[in-house]
């Protein structure tokens, strides 16, 4: 069995989530009621969006890179559950977190962690300000806390539409992810 799996197994009987990112173990805060709505809104309207062929997770693990696992609130990935029996999912459509005390934490270092990856489509569910924030186009930034980092921002009220660049054919109510 290798480390990994190990540890997961023990932080699983310690109560105690924790995430791999960029070669550091994080310990996830607790998740209060309007996280745990958002997070089950959007899982539920990305599996409406993206439909049969998509397999949408939630707060499971996903292997962007040889040192980070992160378990994101949502991802959702080209394939089905069976495919994930060996292995995590490596090449997300789309990675969503619900931030609330841990907006700064997933904007810096999640988002510099999954624009490394590669991952073209990064979402923020952002309870505080009660948008949805997209992060598109991964460049290479030294400045960035992994050295990646996203090129284009765009922030979207509650009564926007938004599209996933996997499907561009869907709209989706920025509204149907928030509590």
């Amino acid at each position: 069995m290798n480390f990994w799996k190990s540890f997961r197994i023990w932080s699983s009987r310690a109560r105690s989530p924790i995430e791999l990112i960029s070669g550091q173990l994080i310990v996830a805060e607790p998740k209060g009621s309007p996280h745990t709505t958002a997070v089950e809104l959007t899982a539920e309207a990305s599996r409406a969006a993206f439909g049969p062929g998509w397999v949408v997770r939630g707060q499971d693990p996903v292997a962007l890179d040889d040192e980070s696992e992160p378990e994101p609130d949502v991802v959702v990935a080209p394939g089905t559950h069976r495919d994930s029996r060996d292995a995590h999912p490596s090449h997300p459509a789309l990675l969503v977190e619900v931030s609330e005390s841990t907006l700064a934490f997933d904007r810096r270092y999640k988002g510099s962690v999954a624009a490394s990856a590669g991952v073209a489509d990064y979402w923020i569910v952002n309870l505080v300000d009660e948008v949805l924030e997209i992060h598109r186009r991964p460049t290479p930034d030294p400045s960035a806390e992994f050295g990646w980092r996203y090129l284009d921002v765009e922030v979207f009220r509650t009564a926007g539409r938004v599209s996933p660049l996997a499907r561009p054919d869907v709209t989706i109510a920025v509204a149907d992810f928030l509590p």
